[in-house]
């Protein structure tokens, strides 16, 4: 914990130039933690140096020289595993079961996605007409990520920096250190050179917007909410750098009734509230066909009353509280603003679930009859709340479901196959999740529309981290 009072820069751990500090709290039982420092536009400065010097010898190592480093990473990783699930458990309240299955596991999963892909990455090849394409390295990175899924998008971006011999600088959430000093204490072991990995603490407004402005980076990479994610770009713009983002979403879900209604309905209440609802791409919106509406309520709300909350610390498959008392008040007046707005209270409501007195939990909430003019159907809530819209046929439900501003993710439950196709070919989004299919190591992720632009993980995470060179009359 001593190291969350200083950051990663130049291969040491080093005192910050900046005297300000921030509470690190548990939020299931609101006790501190940990204090971390937060950095100022010096020690941005300072860090991308080092990442600007260690550019020159990094970016010119070999595919197998980076292959070999990233194995070594994930040896590393796989040592600190259950570090990493015990840390999220704590800054975030994630369920220690849920934080070793899902939390942690994006680290080594992630990292094996980038492995297979640099394998297949062609760095140098002839083109039809005779001249030469090279794939090089961008430069200096910086990356910001969010508290909600600390280690998966550190992983999304601090790995393809690595793999395609970039530098970075990584801010990640002043809210979530622990994990990322660790995953910085695993790049350290793992062996990459001084200067290729940098940490600084902070927050956005001061050390995102200093890294977003900084001339000697040469991408942003970042991922929160859309708001954020604007400021971002236009920090960047006068420096013309590229920037990747992965922003916000209001993910619908469309159950047929030719699915098997019992378990894809429960199956999507469950995966609504997966992760308290903390996650960017849950499926908020129940988009659900007239002739078996409520049949599906009945399922939707017998679901949602079975989900526990409960003690992080304890294993199973109860949620864990929000993060935070600035997202738990956030919920509970989108929660307000849904009972205001005249949608049917289904399940769950206001306040903490019953008998708990501590901590940041919040009850897993259901609003049905809800129009998608509404504010709780168009706004991202962030937390354990599901609203349920009735549509008539598939026209209508492909309409509802793309009169959105985000298109990070959309669900699709139906026993028809051509139905699937046909309508995940019209859903304006970057995932469409069939009949409970999983996202799964490797594949791109991202959205359409104000859910940001870019993709991470495998051979398209690469990508965004490598510039394209020609050579002509070689051939």
């Amino acid at each position: 914990m001593l190291k969350l009072t200083k950051f990663y820069i130049g291969g040491h751990w080093v005192k910050p130039l900046s005297p300000a500090t921030l509470p690190v709290l548990n939020p299931a039982t609101e006790a501190q933690i940990g204090t971390v420092a937060m950095g100022n536009a010096a020690d941005v400065d300072r860090a991308v140096a080092a990442a600007k010097a260690a550019f020159s010898g990094f970016s010119t190592t070999s595919k197998q020289e980076r292959l070999d480093l990233l194995k070594r990473l994930k040896a590393a990783t796989e040592r600190r595993f259950e570090d990493l699930a015990q840390a999220m458990r704590m800054e975030m309240g994630a369920p220690i079961t849920m934080a070793r299955a899902a939390q942690a596991d994006a680290a080594i999963g992630h990292l094996q996605g980038f492995i297979d892909a640099l394998n297949e990455l062609e760095e140098r090849k002839v083109l039809a007409n005779g001249d030469i394409l090279m794939r090089e390295p961008i430069g200096v990175c910086g990356l910001i990520t969010p508290w909600n899924w600390p280690m998966n998008q550190i992983a999304l971006k601090v790995i393809p920096a690595l793999a395609t011999g970039s530098t970075c600088v990584l801010k990640p959430s002043e809210y979530t250190p622990i994990s990322a000093m660790i995953y910085a204490e695993i790049i350290d072991e793992a062996g990459y050179p001084p200067g290729v990995f940098n940490l600084v603490n902070g927050d956005g407004p001061t050390v995102g917007a200093a890294l977003s402005r900084h001339p000697d980076i040469q991408m942003m990479s970042f991922t929160g909410s859309t708001r954020a994610g604007i400021a971002v770009t236009r920090d960047a713009a006068e420096t013309v750098k590229r920037v990747t983002l992965e922003l916000g979403g209001k993910s619908p879900n469309l159950v047929f009734a030719d699915c098997d209604l019992e378990a894809r309905v429960s199956a999507s209440v469950r995966e609504c509230m997966f992760n308290t609802g903390q996650s960017c791409d849950a499926p908020t919106r129940l988009l659900v066909e007239r002739s078996c509406y409520d049949a599906a309520l009945q399922i939707a709300k017998r679901t949602a009353d079975a989900i526990r909350v409960g003690n992080p610390e304890l294993a199973g498959d109860h949620i864990g509280p929000l993060f935070d008392k600035i997202q738990y008040d956030r919920v509970q007046a989108m929660i307000q603003l849904g009972l205001a707005e005249g949608a049917t209270l289904l399940a769950g409501g206001l306040g903490k679930p019953e008998g708990v007195t501590s901590g940041w939990f919040a009850k897993p909430t259901i609003f049905a009859d809800v129009s998608n003019d509404m504010r709780i159907a168009q706004e991202e809530i962030f937390g354990p709340v599901l609203v349920i819209i009735p549509f008539e046929d598939e026209a209508d439900a492909i309409e509802i479901a793309n009169d959105t501003p985000y298109g990070l993710a959309a669900y699709l439950q139906t026993g028809d196959p051509e139905r699937a196709l046909r309508v995940a070919t019209r859903l304006r989004a970057g995932a469409i999740h069939i009949n409970g299919g999983g996202f799964n190591y490797g594949s791109p992720f991202g959205g359409y529309k104000q859910s940001g632009n870019g993709r991470e993980g495998g051979m398209m995470g690469l990508e965004d981290y490598l510039e394209t060179k020609t050579l002509h009359g070689l051939g």
